[in-house]
């Protein structure tokens, strides 16, 4: 399933590439850094920061895209997405920036064209909440965190 997505180029993102499947079926496009080429972002353990794509979308109605971790900079950096799932809704315009957090023990350095993050386009329900008195009963009932016995 594919879904025509509109996407404008900001003018510090001139010259990196469009968000891209590595694969053909990889469920995410690898969104790039759009720093400048002479003012990488450098992350000091447990620093986080806002970091630029360069690129700004027009989803669908009834479509979110979610901002995810790559996991190559999790397992060897511990550079992961601070707020993850981000999340870009369909009436959404801006920049698509992504919070990047350093969970390692060594500063990292973020350049120009690296890949921070991978989108993920998504269908989205909206409720229509309904007041009630009482819910449906189920075996579960009210219990959560690890009422069910299993880790």
């Amino acid at each position: 399933m594919t879904a025509r997505v509109a996407v404008k180029q900001l003018p510090h993102g001139a010259g990196l590439p469009l968000p891209a499947y590595q694969t053909i079926d990889a469920a995410g496009l690898d969104l790039l850094a759009a720093v400048a080429d002479d003012a990488p972002v450098t992350l000091a353990p447990g620093a986080r920061a806002l970091v630029p794509t360069g690129i700004a979308i027009a989803l669908p109605s009834g479509t979110e895209a979610q901002v995810r971790p790559r996991s190559g900079l999790a397992l060897k950096h511990g550079v992961t997405v601070l707020n993850s799932p981000g999340t870009i809704d369909a009436d959404y315009r801006g920049e698509i920036g992504v919070i990047l957090i350093n969970h390692g023990e060594e500063p990292f350095t973020i350049r120009r064209g690296e890949r921070i993050a991978q989108m993920v386009l998504a269908p989205v329900l909206q409720a229509d909440f309904e007041p009630a008195l009482d819910l449906e009963a189920t075996v579960r009932g009210a219990g959560g965190f690890g009422s069910t016995g299993r880790d």
